[in-house]
C-alpha cells in the first residue's frame, strides 16, 4: 500500500511540474479576436485590428534597413504584402515571438529567378537585447515591439491570423 501511494505522489508531482513553465507567466487575453495585424513601414506602426477598428496600435522598429521589400537573406529589409503568423515561440531570445510565413512562393521565386536565398525566420518580437543595436530600425527584417507590449501582442494574436506590412 504504501508503494501504491508514493508511486502516486511521485506521478502528480511529475504532472504538476509539468504545469509550470515559461508560459504559465504569460499575460492572458479575452477580448475581441484580432482579425488582422496591419504593419504600416513608412509610420513606424503597428495595428492589432478587430474587423475595421484598431484594437490596439504600437510603435515598431523595423529592419536596419527598411525601405523596399525584403528581397534575398541577409539584406535587413522587413517584407511587405500579406503573410500570416504561422508560429509562436514563448522561448524566444527577444522575450517573446511571433513568426510571420516570408517566404511565400512569390518570394521564393523572385529569389532563385536572382540566383539568391529569400532568407526566413521573420518575426513581430520583443525589443533588442544588449548586445543589439539600439535605437530604431535595429533588426534583421522583423518587426519589433517593447518587451512588455510582445506580452500583449502574444495574447491578443493567434496562429494563422492574417498580417499585412505596407510600405
Amino acid at each position: 500500500m504504501r508503494i501504491i501511494m508514493l508511486v502516486m505522489a511521485v506521478v502528480s508531482l511529475v504532472g504538476l511540474s509539468g504545469c509550470y513553465s515559461k508560459q504559465s507567466g504569460l499575460k492572458a487575453y479575452n477580448g475581441p479576436e484580432v482579425t488582422r495585424v496591419i504593419i504600416l513601414k513608412g509610420d513606424r506602426r503597428m495595428h492589432l485590428m478587430h474587423g475595421k477598428k484598431a484594437l490596439k496600435s504600437y510603435d515598431i522598429d523595423l529592419g536596419f534597413a527598411p525601405e523596399g521589400h525584403k528581397q534575398f537573406e541577409g539584406d535587413g529589409r522587413t517584407p511587405e504584402g500579406r503573410y500570416f503568423v504561422d508560429r509562436r515561440n514563448p522561448n524566444s531570445a527577444f522575450h517573446l515571438s511571433l513568426g510571420i510565413s516570408y517566404p511565400n512562393a512569390q518570394d521564393r521565386a523572385r529569389a532563385a529567378a536572382a540566383g539568391t536565398s529569400p532568407g526566413g525566420d521573420i518575426f513581430i518580437h520583443g525589443g533588442p537585447r544588449r548586445m543589439d543595436p539600439q535605437g530604431g530600425d535595429w533588426t534583421a527584417g522583423c518587426v519589433s515591439v517593447s518587451d512588455n507590449e510582445i506580452e500583449n501582442v502574444f495574447a491578443m494574436v493567434r496562429t494563422g491570423t492574417p498580417v499585412d506590412i505596407y510600405r
